[in-house]
């Protein structure tokens, strides 16, 4: 029995039909990402406050969001500006608590008491400086703040680009949160990183329909407490 040879055509044809196929998916994915990244943003732009506004709060805690740290145990120029705008707000009778959330999860990088550090050298008492050593995202930070350290309105400072995503987390998880955002410079690779940050704004519009368990929960740990509970 012999096989009927394709015609040049109908090759063609199939290749330009995928081709339509490809442009098209690719489309949609990108229409899909600017809906759902304007959303994002929109839903929340006006829960952004200024430092002001944020003094009139009295919320339950600030909850700094952890950045990079480099050698020697210094803050990167991003976390040093998320620190500094959280000590102001402290000290300005935001909360009388502060929650430094970061990244702990390896003995050679620590976030978090370099954050407590940061903080208790500039006059903060560090019964009332709390560290989350699981915040291994932006969503497990806020999720943890809510159900292990028990924070219902929280003042959340980070820089703005990544506000937007911090403020959805925190209301689709049920936290009254408002936010400040801390940028007084220009950072190094912003433009990959607001890039990324469209991205991630995808992943958990995604992440808190579904409302995953963060890596770690454990016992409860009141943010209205002492701080010191969280030193190791």
């Amino acid at each position: 029995m012999m096989l009927k040879k394709k015609s040049p055509g109908t090759i063609k044809r199939k290749l330009f039909n995928g081709l339509i196929m490809l442009i098209l998916t690719g489309v949609l994915a990108f229409v899909s990402v600017s809906i759902i990244n304007t959303y994002v943003k929109a839903s929340v732009e006006d829960r952004i406050i200024t430092p002001d506004e944020a003094a009139q709060m009295d919320a339950d805690c600030i909850i700094v969001l952890g950045a990079g740290v480099w050698d020697g145990g210094r803050p990167s120029p991003m976390l040093e500006d998320r620190l500094l705008q959280g000590i102001e707000l402290y000290q300005n009778g935001a909360s009388d608590r502060l929650l430094m959330s970061g990244d702990h999860g390896r003995k050679e990088y620590d976030e978090v008491n370099v954050m407590k550090q940061f903080a208790v050298e500039r006059g903060i008492a560090s019964e009332h400086v709390f560290m989350d050593h699981a915040g291994f995202s932006t969503y497990e930070s806020l999720y943890r703040a809510k159900d292990v350290f028990e924070a219902g309105k929280v003042i959340i400072v980070t820089q703005k680009y990544h506000m937007y995503r911090a403020l959805y987390i925190a209301d689709k998880l049920g936290l009254h949160a408002c936010g400040v955002a801390s940028d007084p410079r220009r950072y190094a690779g912003q433009d990959l990183r607001d890039l990324r940050e469209v991205l991630a704004r995808v992943k958990d519009f995604f992440i808190v329909i579904v409302r995953p368990k963060p890596t770690y929960l454990g016992e409860t740990i009141p943010v209205s407490g002492n701080g010191d509970l969280t030193n190791d």
